[in-house]
Parts: C-alpha cells; sequence; structure tokens
C-alpha cells in the first residue's frame, strides 16, 4: 500500500518519516515551497521540523494530483482547512486517514463528516493519541488510535503504518477518537494558563481531572464510548498536551496566564493552535445540548476576550460545590 501525506507541517512530515522508514515510497503534498525544495534536496523540513534527517524514501510534492498514484491518504491539514483541500478531490475513493485534532468552526461538524461529505465515496479513519511530531520523526516510542467503522480497513491501515516504535491500536469508535483530540486541545489551552499564573501542580492536575469530566460529558453526549475517551486518543492525549510547552494549545495559555493578548499570541504563527479554534465551536455545541462544560466555556471567554486571565480563574473557583461523578 502506497500512502500519501497531505500537509507538510510537524506532524505531516513526521508521519511520512513513519511511513517511509522501511523505505516504502512516500508522498509529501506541501504547500509551502521552501519545504518542498528542503525536503526532496535537503533531507529536511527545516520550516517545521528542524534538525531532524528525513528518509530518502520521501518524495514533497505541490501537486496534489500526484498523490492519485497512492492507495491510501493520511490527511494532515489543519482542521480549519480540511474542506477546502479535500473539495479539490471530490472524486476520492481512497482511505482517507484524517490526522487532524479539531471541530470544524463554521459548521460545527467534526472531521470525519466534513471529510465524507467532500469525498462520499472515499471509506475514512482517523488517527488520534499522544503524539509530538519530533519525538515520533525521531523514532521514540509512540502509540495511537486508529478508528473506523470497517474494522478490516483499520487493520488493514495498522499494518501498513504500524511500525515497532509507533504502535496501534484499533477501534471502531469514530467520533470518540475525533473528540478526544479535539476537547483536549482547548484544556491544554486550560492548563497552559496555569502555568503562566504559576498557579502550581495541584491546580494542573485538577484541571486534568476535571477536564477529562467535561471530555466524557460531550464525548458521551455525541455518542462516543466513554472506554474510547479514556484511552490513548482521550486522557492519553490530555495527559500529554495539557503537561509540555511543546504543545502549541499549552504555550498558547501560558502566554495568556502571563498577561499577554490572544491576538498578539495568536499573529504571526506557523504553525496552528487549533484548541483556538475549537474553543468558540465547542462552547457553542455545550450550549445548545446543554451539557456543562465549564472550563471549555472559560477558555472561550478568555479567547474572545470577555475577561482576563484572573478572572477566568474567579469565575472557576467560585462555582458551586458539586458531587464529583463524571
Amino acid at each position: 500500500m502506497k500512502l500519501g501525506i497531505i500537509g507538510g507541517g510537524a506532524w505531516g512530515t513526521a508521519l511520512a518519516q513513519v511511513a517511509a522508514s522501511e523505505g516504502d515510497e512516500t508522498l509529501l503534498w506541501a504547500r509551502e515551497p521552501e519545504v518542498v525544495e528542503g525536503v526532496n534536496r535537503r533531507r529536511e523540513n527545516a520550516m517545521f521540523l528542524p534538525g531532524i534527517p528525513l528518509s530518502p524514501a520521501i518524495h514533497a510534492t505541490p501537486d496534489l494530483a500526484e498523490l492519485d498514484r497512492c492507495d491510501s491518504w493520511l490527511v494532515v491539514t489543519p482542521a480549519q482547512h480540511m474542506r477546502e483541500v479535500l473539495g479539490s478531490a471530490a472524486d476520492c475513493d481512497k482511505a482517507l486517514v484524517l490526522c487532524s485534532k479539531g471541530i470544524e468552526e463554521r459548521t460545527g461538524d467534526l472531521l470525519h463528516g466534513v471529510a465524507r461529505e467532500c469525498c462520499p465515496k472515499a471509506r475514512i479513519a482517523v488517527l488520534s493519541g499522544p503524539t509530538f511530531a519530533h519525538e515520533v520523526a525521531r523514532g521514540l516510542p509512540t502509540a495511537v488510535t486508529l478508528a473506523a467503522e470497517d474494522q478490516s480497513l483499520a487493520e488493514t491501515l495498522r499494518d501498513r503504518i504500524a511500525r515497532p516504535t509507533f504502535r496501534i491500536y484499533v477501534s471502531d469508535d469514530v467520533a470518540g477518537a475525533e473528540i478526544g483530540g479535539a476537547v483536549k486541545n482547548v484544556l491544554a489551552i486550560a492548563c497552559g494558563v496555569v502555568e503562566g499564573k504559576r498557579l502550581g501542580q495541584n491546580a494542573r492536575a485538577a484541571l486534568i481531572g476535571r477536564g477529562f469530566a467535561e471530555m466524557a460529558r460531550f464525548g458521551v453526549a455525541m455518542g462516543a464510548r466513554r472506554e474510547t475517551l479514556a484511552g490513548l486518543s482521550g486522557l492519553g492525549d490530555l495527559v500529554l498536551t495539557c503537561s509540555s510547552t511543546s504543545s502549541r494549545n499549552y504555550s498558547l495559555g501560558k502566554g495568556l496566564g502571563e498577561g499577554r493578548s490572544p491576538a498578539e499570541l495568536l499573529a504571526d504563527r506557523k504553525t496552528v493552535a487549533e484548541g483556538a479554534f475549537t474553543a468558540p465551536v465547542l462552547a457553542r455545541l455545550a450550549k445548545e445540548k446543554g451539557i456543562d462544560m465549564p472550563i471549555v466555556d472559560t477558555v472561550d471567554g478568555l479567547l474572545a476576550g470577555r475577561f482576563s486571565a484572573e478572572q477566568a480563574l474567579e469565575h472557576l473557583l467560585a462555582r458551586p460545590p458539586r458531587p464529583e461523578a463524571i
């Protein structure tokens, strides 16, 4: 099975490195001419993944049509651009593995819904889990979830993509795998605020615990299984991104906690903090469905400028006591 990677950012490049690690030719589509030139000539993506030598089996291209000769595509575009990119491949009947994390801001759709609208003949899978691109690209041990309604498809993709240091667990809970990856980005912003305000490890642990309760409430209401949310694509990813400045969302929250404005932090970024786009739509969906998500609502208010980091903290601490049960 020949794999094509759509998206030449850090994560797309890391997945290309995994796919090509045993010498299998892998095509990497990127918008940026510098990325294409760097990968093909210098074997490095200096713009998004500097300092990591890339496999000679990776070929980068700016022409999406060149990926037509691949059997499956790993779609790693930012969530808010997925509809635009896949819209140019409406006749695609390949297996599409969605590797981005988020919810479409305009429609409130999960990304597998976006992909099905754009490419109705394609078979859809979702790859998600606790992954920092630079670690994956270096071959450090990683485990992820690959979800598809068609279990034979999931197993076929697993057997092609998995490596000894890139372990894949299959699932049929597509919504659960997606929701965990989307919600954890927003919660990571909150944990970054805790770091920026120097509120301590206890506060961060409390946020992770109560944040997971919000993720579980939302996920179950949307048809996901609680055990999926407690796995790699939910709790596992939540712990990782809420604990390190290698997370773009955590770094964004840290800057907010230090008193910088959302506009300043979101300007001139080469990489996307998806949680900034997911927070407003997630808060809106939760309100529409009557799901209690106070941390998500607070992050949304902070990003929208409705209150400061200090007021956000007061807002959460002033909530009345309640039973812990999810």
